[in-house]
């Protein structure tokens, strides 16, 4: 089983900085993509980034330019860089990963890290 379990969720202010982490374990062979969501109260959960084990990303039009995607393979860890952050940024973001264990294939989530921007 492949575990994801997100840090670095809090309060900031509008125009600070964030910087979430999510790191998987378990029997991994490898992980095609990670990405991070979110989900605000009312509204469906949508993609904000995702990156491959090659470092292609994409993101939400909503945060190009204020947000980066990075992942260090080696740690199987990816992380988010927010910055300029807006009060419509909050939600709770949650870590996608899918691939290889050595079981089967695998699509998981983490729990959850709520990100709040709020004066």
């Amino acid at each position: 089983q492949v575990q994801l379990v997100e840090s670095g969720g809090g309060l900031v202010q509008p125009g600070g900085s964030l910087r979430l982490s999510c790191a998987a374990s378990g029997s991994i062979l490898s992980i095609d993509v990670m990405g991070w969501y979110r989900q605000a109260p009312g509204k469906q959960r949508e993609l904000v980034a995702a990156i491959t084990s090659g470092g292609r990303s994409n993101y939400a039009d909503s945060v190009k330019g204020r947000f980066t995607i990075s992942r260090d393979n080696a740690k199987e860890t990816v992380y988010l860089q927010m910055n300029s952050l807006k009060p419509e940024d909050t939600a709770v973001y949650y870590c996608n990963g899918y691939g290889r264990s050595s079981v089967s294939r695998f699509d998981s989530w983490g729990q959850g890290t709520q990100v709040t921007v709020s004066s």
